[in-house]
Formats: C-alpha cells, sequence, structure tokens
C-alpha cells in the first residue's frame, strides 16, 4: 500500500474545507438516522475500495449541524464492551455520545468491510476522520481488529478523546488499543482546543497522540476556527515522515 501525504487525507475527508482544489474526490457520506434518549440524531460514514493502493478506505464525517453538537458534549462515560484478549479482560469505556453514533452503524460498516475483503483479501484498510469524525474513526479501528482481526491504519486530524480510562487501567487499555493498528497518526494541533476533549484530566484518551503546529502558546486556545481547520497544511508533518 502506498501512504498518501498526510494532508491530502484532511483534504479529503473534511471535503476539501480550506477549498485548496487537491480534493482527489468528493465524499458521499451516508445517512443514518439514530434516536438516542428520544432525540433524533445521524451518523455519517463512508466506504469505498481503492485499486491502485489496494486500500479499503473509511471516512467518518465531521461535526456537522446542530445535533452533532449536542452528540460532542455528552461527556459521560458508558461502559462499552468487555473481552478477553491475550489471556487479559479489557473492558473498555467511551464517551456517552459517541458511542451511542458509532453503534448505530457499526453493522452496516462492518457488512461493507467483510463484502470488501471478500473481493480484495489482500487489502490494507485505512479510517480517517476529523474532529467528530476522529473519535468514530477511533472506535472503528478498535471495532475492525476485533471482528476482523486485521490491524487498520488510522489518520485522524483534530483528533478528540473518546476513550475513558483511570490510573489503574490507562496502560493496558493504551497497549491494546494501539496494538488494533499498524500506523496510528492521531494529529493533535497543540493550540487546537477540541483536542483536549473530553479533558484527559477526567481520564479520557486518544489512541496515540502526534503532536503538531508547536510551539504551545495558551491564547491561541481561543482559536478554534484557525487552529482546528488547518491540518491540510503539509508542513505540518515534517517530522513524521521520518519515522
Amino acid at each position: 500500500m502506498k501512504r498518501l501525504k498526510f494532508s491530502q487525507y484532511f483534504i479529503d475527508t473534511s471535503d476539501d474545507f480550506n477549498h485548496t482544489g487537491k480534493a482527489r474526490y468528493k465524499i458521499d457520506y451516508k445517512v443514518v438516522p439514530y434516536t438516542y434518549k428520544g432525540f433524533p440524531f445521524e451518523a455519517n460514514y463512508e466506504i469505498h475500495y481503492e485499486a491502485d493502493r489496494n486500500v479499503i478506505q473509511i471516512n467518518f464525517q465531521a461535526t456537522n449541524g446542530n445535533m452533532d453538537w449536542v452528540t460532542n458534549l455528552l461527556f459521560t462515560q458508558k461502559y462499552y464492551d468487555s473481552f478477553i484478549y491475550n489471556g487479559k479482560k479489557i473492558t473498555l469505556r467511551v464517551h456517552n455520545g459517541w458511542a451511542a453514533m458509532y453503534k448505530a452503524m457499526k453493522h452496516l460498516i462492518r457488512d461493507r468491510v467483510n463484502v470488501l475483503l471478500h473481493v480484495n483479501p489482500t487489502a490494507e484498510i485505512e479510517i480517517i476522520g476529523w474532529s467528530l469524525g476522529s473519535g468514530q474513526a477511533q472506535l472503528c479501528a478498535q471495532d475492525i481488529f476485533y471482528n476482523f482481526g486485521r490491524k487498520v491504519n488510522l489518520y485522524t486530524y483534530g483528533s478528540v478523546n473518546p476513550w475513558k480510562t483511570n490510573i489503574f487501567n490507562r496502560r493496558k487499555i493504551k497497549r491494546y488499543l494501539r496494538e488494533c493498528c499498524n500506523d496510528c497518526y492521531n494529529f493533535s494541533n497543540v493550540n487546537d482546543f477540541v483536542t483536549y476533549l473530553p479533558p484527559r484530566l477526567f481520564g479520557f484518551i486518544k489512541i496515540k497522540r502526534r503532536p503538531v503546529g508547536r510551539p504551545f502558546i495558551f491564547w491561541k486556545l481561543f482559536n478554534i476556527r484557525k487552529y482546528h481547520t488547518t491540518y491540510d497544511d503539509e508542513s505540518l508533518y515534517t517530522k513524521y515522515y521520518k519515522h
């Protein structure tokens, strides 16, 4: 598989938010309506196969509309799953709103991935998301690994913290989640306020934080419009091509 430039994944999954003209295609996100606590919501995803790179790519849409903001603010943690992995019990807890959103579409995603893997058994799997989509992408990475035994390549931008841990299990959960991935880049501009949510102070984490945009300057956190949307700047990723 030939990996794209890191900035290209953001341009594509964000529908070329900054109008660079470099998007490879326009993503047609599928809409999955669902109800949570009596209120209507929708989940959005897209899956396709790229023959030239032999890749199954899964995209998740960023926050889009008022109800997505409600989802983002449901910070309470929720029991997600419990299972035995390599002889150890793993119990996953997740940001409540994002867990409900992913569960609404997970069976559709699995079914489509299963079909594409049947036709393209050697294909690698890429999962991409920005903002809200970064949380969905991380949940999907674990889900694909758990159900298909396939390690994925995960690229997220403005990356949020969907996983809830505590001081006793944090290391074990992090180790397991990283084993779900081949490549794992949860890009987080150090001046992007969104990437600190939900707060690590409350035990929330992302799989593998990849800081960009240094130096950190506190007042820049209040310019969310700028620092949450400039992940199409290829110069942010220079050091990561050495890995």
